[in-house]
């Protein structure tokens, strides 16, 4: 049988190893690198599908849980699926709802079954087990669909991280044998255990031997430091088949996507865009922007002069600002809409550096520009 989900390696870039490449599911191929916008109710906030179409989006995301609750994934699978749901038809990509129960959830407690715990809304009893998962993106209908997994904090003890990376591999192995589409829906296995060479290695090789379709390195960008994040990368990434998609969770800062990229991650993913985007911070080619700031009160300049965005070509930081002081939502949607556009077209640009053999000096230009600190970016 064809694997769901079919990676195709284009270039490897020669200084880095950085991976130009593209990722084949049922719902079309999207170039990789890529950053993923995260639609957590079947929706990414306040935009349009038609919007994320224009602007390059070439997968989004749906959150397992908070679909699991509200509205039920019987009544997705009823509308069609979750592509027929939300009226996005190129590829769809659901987490399991793990990260979710632990750090939303109340009272939970975890065992090998799976996970007990409370509905934070309204005080239900609810469980979640691998099986039950994958249940649920079984009926959601993604293209990708990840693992149950624990994502414990990065700084646990030893003791702790090792018994959590072997229920996880357990776990995974779990839900792979109760995954019921795997001719059209490709499941990915996450690599765990914090910030410890040899439980990453223990967790790869356990997944790996499973035989996953694509691999994703969870448990980072979770309180660390960006440097203990890439040592991470560094030891991580190689141990993953370089013929299969890897996709690091929960990472959306410009200069991470960039250092990602040059450890040989293909695809990710983070709220942080239109999170910000909400209380007016915007990413520019100059820095960060808050557009709310009464300096631009009077500044009829776009949010970013180097932008060809919908929002730059048509407005103008002082009537964004009015918007957000006038607490209307159009102004969340420009900065909103900038943002993604901007982290979209950063994801264009780096592969075109790929392309190019020049991904080092890229990330140069672009952390002077945006005004990182890199004191030898030659060194990674």
């Amino acid at each position: 049988m064809e694997p769901a989900i079919k990676y195709r390696l284009i270039k490897t870039e020669k200084d880095t190893g950085a991976r130009l490449g593209e990722l084949i599911t049922p719902h079309g191929t999207f170039p990789t690198p890529m950053f993923m916008p995260v639609g957590t109710q079947a929706t990414v906030k306040s935009l349009a599908p038609e919007e994320l179409d224009q602007m390059g989006a070439g997968v989004i995301l749906a959150n397992t849980y908070h679909l699991w609750l509200q509205p039920g994934e019987d009544l997705v699978k009823e509308a069609g699926g979750l592509h027929k749901f939300m009226n996005w038809q190129k590829p769809i990509l659901t987490d399991s709802g793990g990260f979710q129960v632990f750090s939303l959830a109340e009272n939970r407690n975890i065992t090998e079954e799976g996970v007990h715990f409370r509905n934070p809304a309204n005080g239900d009893k609810l469980f979640l087990s691998p099986e039950k998962a994958m249940q649920i993106e079984n009926d959601l209908g993604p293209d990708i669909m990840m693992s149950l997994d624990e994502c414990p904090p990065f700084f646990e003890s030893y003791d702790y991280i090792k018994h959590s990376v072997e229920r996880t591999s357990r776990w995974a192995e779990r839900g792979l044998k109760a995954h019921a589409n795997p001719d059209w829906q490709g499941l990915f296995g996450i690599v765990q255990g914090a910030g410890y060479e040899d439980l990453r290695r223990q967790s790869a090789q356990d997944l790996v031997s499973m035989d996953f379709p694509g691999y994703s390195i969870g448990g980072l960008s979770v309180g660390e430091s960006k440097a203990e994040m890439n040592r991470v990368l560094e030891f991580t990434t190689p141990m993953l088949p370089t013929t299969k998609p890897r996709y690091l969770m929960g990472v959306g800062s410009p200069d991470s996507l960039i250092d990602g990229v040059i450890r040989g991650i293909d695809m990710f993913d983070c709220v942080l865009p239109t999170r910000i985007a909400r209380r007016g911070t915007c990413m520019t080619s100059h820095g960060r922007l808050t557009v709310k700031n009464a300096q631009f009160a009077r500044d009829f300049n776009p949010i970013d002069d180097n932008c060809d965005c919908y929002t730059c070509r048509n407005y103008s930081r002082a009537y964004i600002r009015h918007l957000f002081k006038a607490d209307e939502s159009f102004g969340l949607r420009l900065t909103s809409y900038h943002n993604l556009y901007f982290l979209l077209h950063l994801m264009g640009d780096v592969r075109q550096a790929i392309m190019d053999d020049r991904l080092l000096d890229f990330k140069e230009q672009f952390f002077e520009a945006y005004g990182y600190n890199v004191p030898n970016p030659k060194n990674f």
